[in-house]
């Protein structure tokens, strides 16, 4: 199955092109330029891969969570596309397709890795978390993503993890910025222990999205809803206003 992905959720914008024979894909860390190097991305994959949108099978997206805005750049872009070229879309889960590399990673290394827990910071004080188990070599969703103080995380790992390896809590690899932003959860880490995994790549996009093509769970144009968690944004209110 040919699969365009893209993503621009986090500090990071990637595209990825799935054209059965390889891959060919794109990744920067290039924070609030996504809709300046989104498009170009997406047409040096193209190239590279010697294809057009009418030859491809499937659109995906990295439907959230993540920055509203980039969030909404994703959307927008993968609407157009959609819309240009009649493909369905499949909007993945950012969250999924950090634990998906961690998947990958580990087969690639032989790293044994049951547990993978995604905590990425969501700012104010919240991250955007889930965990993920292994399962012959597949993920499994244990704690559906959501978005919560780390506090709440760490209660989490706790009740998941450690309730299923008699109150240890190793063995996970953990994914995402919010190991570094948060005491709370920097704690839970192993010394010295580096998180590797940050971002979501679109490459780990694909797999998922062909999953999701097979199920039919995938969108026409119109349909295609990001994924915020976060139902509003709050703020702190200007001295003397109500």
């Amino acid at each position: 199955m040919k699969v365009l992905a893209i993503d621009t959720a986090t500090e990071a914008c990637s595209v990825a092109l799935n054209t059965d024979s390889e891959v060919v894909s794109r990744f920067e860390i290039c924070p609030q330029q996504h809709s300046q190097r989104l498009l170009p991305m997406l047409d040096e994959v193209l190239k590279d891969a010697g294809l057009v949108l009418a030859d491809l099978d499937l659109l995906a997206f990295g439907r959230g969570p993540g920055s509203f805005t980039g969030v909404r750049i994703a959307t927008g872009m993968v609407q157009g596309l959609s819309l240009g070229s009649g493909l369905k879309v499949a909007g993945v889960s950012t969250l999924a397709a950090m634990a998906q590399q961690a998947l990958a990673t580990e087969q690639a290394t032989t790293k044994q890795v049951v547990w993978v827990v995604c905590a990425t910071d969501a700012r104010m004080g919240e991250v955007y978390f889930a965990i993920y188990k292994s399962e012959n070599g597949s993920l499994k969703e244990v704690v559906a993503e959501q978005v919560c103080p780390p506090e709440i995380a760490v209660e989490l790992i706790k009740d998941t993890i450690a309730a299923n390896q008699g109150d240890a809590i190793d063995g996970f690899e953990p994914v995402g910025t919010g190991w570094q932003a948060y005491p709370a959860l920097e704690a839970l880490l192993p010394i010295d222990h580096e998180v590797s995994i940050q971002f979501p790549d679109a490459v780990y996009m694909l797999p998922l999205a062909e999953q999701l093509a097979n199920k039919g769970d995938v969108q026409v144009a119109s349909d295609v809803k990001p994924v915020y968690l976060r139902d509003k944004v709050t703020w702190k209110k200007l001295p003397g206003r109500e």
